[in-house]
């Protein structure tokens, strides 16, 4: 791999230049999002390696082991929780948020329980992921501004159980006492706002 550190968010730079300290992690494939992010990150005084595969973001934790880290969770190449792992092995007490596209309860519980601190659904901006990267350690976040509706808690729980049952939908339907086509339409809609 090209290591090419003349410009600050270069997605080819692999090793941590700056504080040690606030060493970050970036692992996203969308490009612009990514290059965004490790700009906004490096002005707020991370150190930041981004990074676009999971192959990369594996090589980097076992490599330079950060302290924070930005996953995506669906990468080109894999899981996002594959490089939480390998993060996990090389710093356990590393502070990792997982982004993703495709929220829903289910791979939240799976970033959560894979060793992420916390999971937020993009667009995520730098503010909320700094916010996220050095919570302060209280038990319990504070309350949402706008929580989630109740259609909106339906569908992350219809979800919940559709992954649970890989994606079957017929075993989905019969466990959540639901007809197969009223349930095929659920799935194909997109989540409902708020």
């Amino acid at each position: 791999m090209a290591m090419d550190e003349s410009q600050p968010g270069d997605a080819t730079k692999l090793t941590f230049t700056g504080d040690a300290a606030r060493s970050l992690l970036i692992v996203d494939d969308d490009a612009p999002f990514r290059t965004r992010l490790a700009r906004a990150m490096e002005r707020r005084g991370f150190s930041v390696v981004a990074v676009e595969s999971v192959a990369d973001g594996i090589e980097v934790a076992q490599e330079s082991a950060p302290v924070f880290a930005v996953v995506d969770l669906r990468l080109l190449d894999g899981s996002g929780l594959d490089v939480v792992s390998a993060l996990r092995d090389a710093r356990p007490e590393a502070r990792i948020v997982i982004l993703t596209g495709y929220g829903n309860i289910a791979t939240a519980v799976a970033a959560v329980k894979a060793g992420a601190v916390d999971y937020l659904p993009k667009p995520a901006d730098a503010d909320a992921i700094e916010a996220a990267l050095l919570v302060d350690g209280r038990p319990l976040p504070s309350p949402p501004d706008n929580p989630m509706s109740a259609d909106r808690v339906r569908w992350e729980h219809i979800q919940r159980v559709f992954e649970q049952c890989d994606r079957n939908v017929s075993e989905t339907a019969r466990r959540l006492k639901m007809h197969r086509r009223t349930l095929q339409r659920i799935l194909n809609k997109h989540a409902p706002k708020g």
